[in-house]
């Protein structure tokens, strides 16, 4: 297995950071990595999102858990690995809560695999969060 997990503390409300994740169609207002994203029906488990990142092809991912204001958790699979990203809202203190993505990449060759491919795909997470988290505040 490989793992890699990011995170960032705000003051934005919970709320605000679920609205901007249960807005598929709009991800690509704050991850700049994303040029169009789509979702086939309300933004729950069993939803399937079609991503497509700057120059690339489109990534398709099942979102396996949802919990309104709280975390959702998505599925890739290829190649026999299964990369699975978890975004959660955590508390953080009085007024605060913790923003964390949280991949873990399974599979037969994830051991050989993960060290290449979970750089590529998680490299952009700090400015991701950052940009995420100064919308959430931003009440956008």
């Amino acid at each position: 297995m490989w793992t890699y997990e990011h995170t960032q503390e705000t003051a934005a409300p919970r709320e605000a950071v679920w609205r901007l994740w249960a807005d598929v169609e709009n991800w690509g207002t704050w991850n700049a990595d994303i040029e169009k994203a789509a979702v086939s029906g309300p933004f729950a488990a069993g939803a399937e999102i079609t991503m497509a990142p700057a120059g690339q092809d489109p990534v398709h991912l099942r979102v396996t858990e949802a919990v309104e204001n709280g975390l959702f958790v998505d599925e890739a699979r290829f190649d026999g690995l299964v990369l699975r990203t978890a975004h959660r809202i955590d508390p953080a203190g009085p007024g605060r809560i913790r923003v964390v993505h949280r991949m873990e990449i399974t599979g037969p060759a994830a051991a050989e695999a993960g060290p290449h491919v979970g750089p590529a795909v998680t490299g952009d997470w700090p400015d991701t969060v950052a940009a995420l988290v100064a919308r959430a505040e931003q009440g956008r």
